[in-house]
This record gives structure tokens, C-alpha cells and sequence, in this order.
């Protein structure tokens, strides 16, 4: 385990309040469990800005199956991809609806690129690319 250092922190009152609100909403035995947390999704945030981090995520697509050639559109999209998708799910949710979650690993520019063809592709009611990392850079 890596050595801990302490150092002060100053805040308005009503921040600070707001921020223990929010430890205690979230669950956080500490404000320095909170802090942690908060300062580690800043820097994968930071991460993903540079397109040649190495990151992963997920893209959630929400489509009707029964929307032209979609589908196939998607799929071939897909297997274009073979290297940077790792897993699909496909969920029915209804007779008409479909989910689809795709696991997505590589250079954040290159799963932005990928995402972003998927989700526009005509007939995709909704879709969302959620970047994280590999956890490699965090301690």
C-alpha cells in the first residue's frame, strides 16, 4: 500500500456542508474516502482527453430491431471494430426494442470514433459511450 499523506483542505461552510451532504448520500465511510474518489474521476477524466490513452468503457445503444437494415448496419460496424470491441449483450426489451451494450477497449480516440458511428447510425433511438480506464494509472 502506498503512504498516505495528510494536508488541509479550506471551504465556505455551505460547500462544505453540501459536500458531507453528499458523503453521506453516496455512502462514503469519510471525507477522505469522498475526496479519493472525486480526485481519481477528475484524472481518468483527464485520461480520456488524450486520444492516445489507453481506456476502456461501454457503449448502451437503444434501437427497433425492425428498423430497416439497422441491424445488419450495426453488426457490420462491429466486425469493422473486431479489435476494440470485446463483448456485446443483446437484450429484447420489448417485441419492438432491442438494448445493446458493447465493451470497447483501445486508444480513447479511436473508442470515441467508434462510438460516435454507432450511435449515429440511422434508426438508434439512443446510445451513450461511458469511458473508464484500465486502473492501470491509479493507485
Amino acid at each position: 500500500m502506498e503512504k498516505l499523506t495528510r494536508f488541509g483542505v479550506s471551504l465556505p461552510e455551505g460547500l462544505l456542508r453540501k459536500f458531507d451532504s453528499l458523503t453521506a448520500r453516496k455512502g462514503y465511510s469519510n471525507r477522505s474516502e469522498a475526496l479519493r474518489d472525486m480526485i481519481r474521476s477528475r484524472l481518468v477524466e483527464e485520461e480520456w482527453r488524450s486520444s492516445s490513452a489507453e481506456t476502456v468503457g461501454t457503449v448502451t445503444l437503444v434501437y427497433d430491431h425492425h428498423s430497416g437494415d439497422l441491424q445488419e448496419r450495426l453488426t457490420d460496424l462491429q466486425h469493422d471494430n473486431t479489435r476494440n470491441i470485446v463483448s456485446t449483450t443483446h437484450v429484447h426489451l420489448d417485441e419492438h426494442n432491442c438494448l445493446e451494450v458493447l465493451i470497447v477497449r483501445g486508444k480513447s480516440g479511436k473508442i470515441r470514433g467508434i462510438a460516435d458511428r454507432l450511435i449515429s447510425t440511422k434508426g438508434v433511438k439512443h446510445g451513450k459511450l461511458v469511458m473508464t480506464t484500465t486502473g492501470k494509472e491509479l493507485k
